[in-house]
């Protein structure tokens, strides 16, 4: 399949891009270069090839969860117009 003028002025006016008519025809040459290069990677064979999820197959480190500062609950609250059962209390707004 090959690209032409009007198809890159399709894909801009689609995708929003503003390509001018200067680099129309350079553009054309790139998408003709990526669509070659989709169809070489088209041919090649990945019948025996496992779909990967992820290229590294590690896990991430989990952290323990440490409070490290904090314990001000009651300095906070001070701050609050109202508060019930060591919470900010806020007028009811749904219905």
């Amino acid at each position: 399949m090959a690209i032409d003028n009007h198809t890159v002025k399709r894909i801009a006016f689609l995708s929003r891009l503003k390509v001018e008519d200067a680099k129309i025809e350079s553009t054309k040459e790139e998408f003709n270069k990526i669509l070659a290069w989709i169809e070489e990677l088209n041919e090649i064979d990945t019948e025996n090839v496992e779909p990967l999820i992820a290229v590294n197959d590690t896990t991430l480190r989990v952290r323990e969860d440490v409070v490290s500062d904090g314990n001000y609950k009651d300095d906070i609250l001070k701050n609050a117009p109202s508060a019930e059962y060591d919470y900010f209390a806020v007028p009811k707004v749904v219905e």
